[in-house]
C-alpha cells in the first residue's frame, strides 16, 4: 500500500512538472512572436502600415480604453457569443436526445441537418437581416445557423457511438429508455459533450463576428468592419487580438467546469 502511495505521488509529481513545462512553453512561443514581430518592425524590415506592430497595437487598446469604447466592444460581443452558446448548446442537447430516443425522427431529419449545416452560412446573412432586422437578434440568428446543427450532429454522433455492451447490460435489467440515457450515454459521452462545447463555442465567435460585420454599430467585428473600411490595419488586427483572449477567457471557463465534472 505504501509502495503504490509512493508511486503515485512521484506521478502527480511528474504530472505537475510537465504541466507547468506546457505552460512555459506555451509563453515561451507567445514572446518570442510578439518580441520578433515587434524587433522586425523596429528595424523597418516589415512595412508597420501593412503588418502594424505589438507596440502600435498596445497604443490603441489604450486609446480605445481612454475613449471608453474598449469595455464596451468587448462586453456587446460577449454577451452576444455567450447568449447564442447557451442557446445553441441547450436546442442542440435536446435535438440530439431526440433523434437518440427516436430511430425513426432521426432517419427522417438526418439528412435535412446534414444538408442544411452544408449550406454557406454568408449567402444566408442578407436573408437574416431582412427577416429578423438589422439588429442584435439577426447577430445571435447568424451565430446560431453557424453552430447549431454542427452541435446537433456532433452531440448525436457520440449518443449513437456509446458502448453497445453498457446498454445491453442495462436493458438485462429491464432498464427503460430513461434509465439507459441517463445511465449510460450521458456518463459515458461526458467528455465527448465537453469537447463538442468547446467546437460550439469557437463557432459562436465565428458566427458572431460574421453578424456584426453585416449589421453591427458596436463590438468587435464592427471594429474589424470600420477598421477596413477607414484601412486602418492596426484597429483590425488588435481587434482580432482582443476577439483571441476573450475566445481564450471562455475556453478556460468550459476547462474550468470539465474539471469539475471529471471530480
Amino acid at each position: 500500500m505504501s509502495t503504490f502511495s509512493i508511486e503515485h505521488k512521484e506521478y502527480l509529481k511528474k504530472e505537475k512538472v510537465r504541466k507547468i513545462q506546457i505552460y512555459l512553453t506555451q509563453i515561451t512561443i507567445l514572446v518570442l512572436f510578439f518580441g520578433i514581430w515587434e524587433l522586425l518592425a523596429k528595424l523597418s524590415i516589415i512595412n508597420t502600415f501593412i503588418y502594424s506592430s505589438p507596440s502600435k497595437i498596445i497604443k490603441t487598446i489604450i486609446n480605445l480604453f481612454q475613449t471608453h469604447k474598449l469595455f464596451n466592444h468587448i462586453s456587446i460581443t460577449a454577451y452576444e457569443v455567450i447568449i447564442s452558446f447557451i442557446i445553441s448548446s441547450c436546442f442542440s442537447l435536446i435535438i440530439a436526445t431526440i433523434l437518440w430516443w427516436n430511430s425513426f425522427i432521426s432517419k427522417v431529419f438526418e439528412p435535412f441537418i446534414t444538408i442544411i449545416n452544408s449550406l454557406p452560412k454568408v449567402a444566408l446573412g442578407p436573408l437574416i437581416i431582412v427577416w429578423v432586422g438589422a439588429s442584435i437578434k439577426s447577430i445571435i440568428v447568424m451565430s446560431l445557423t453557424i453552430s447549431l446543427f454542427i452541435t446537433i450532429i456532433n452531440f448525436y454522433q457520440a449518443f449513437i457511438s456509446t458502448n453497445e455492451n453498457y446498454i445491453i447490460l442495462l436493458k438485462s435489467f429491464k432498464a427503460s429508455k430513461k434509465d439507459i440515457f441517463m445511465k449510460a450515454i450521458i456518463p459515458c459521452n461526458k467528455k465527448a459533450i465537453i469537447n463538442t462545447l468547446k467546437i460550439n463555442m469557437s463557432m459562436n465567435f465565428i458566427g458572431v463576428i460574421m453578424g456584426e460585420l453585416l449589421v453591427s454599430k458596436n463590438g468587435l467585428g464592427y471594429l474589424i468592419m470600420y477598421g477596413s473600411q477607414v484601412f486602418n490595419i492596426t484597429l483590425i488586427i488588435t481587434s482580432i487580438f482582443i476577439i483571441s483572449i476573450l475566445a481564450f477567457i471562455l475556453y478556460y471557463i468550459i476547462i474550468y467546469f470539465e474539471k469539475k465534472l471529471s471530480k
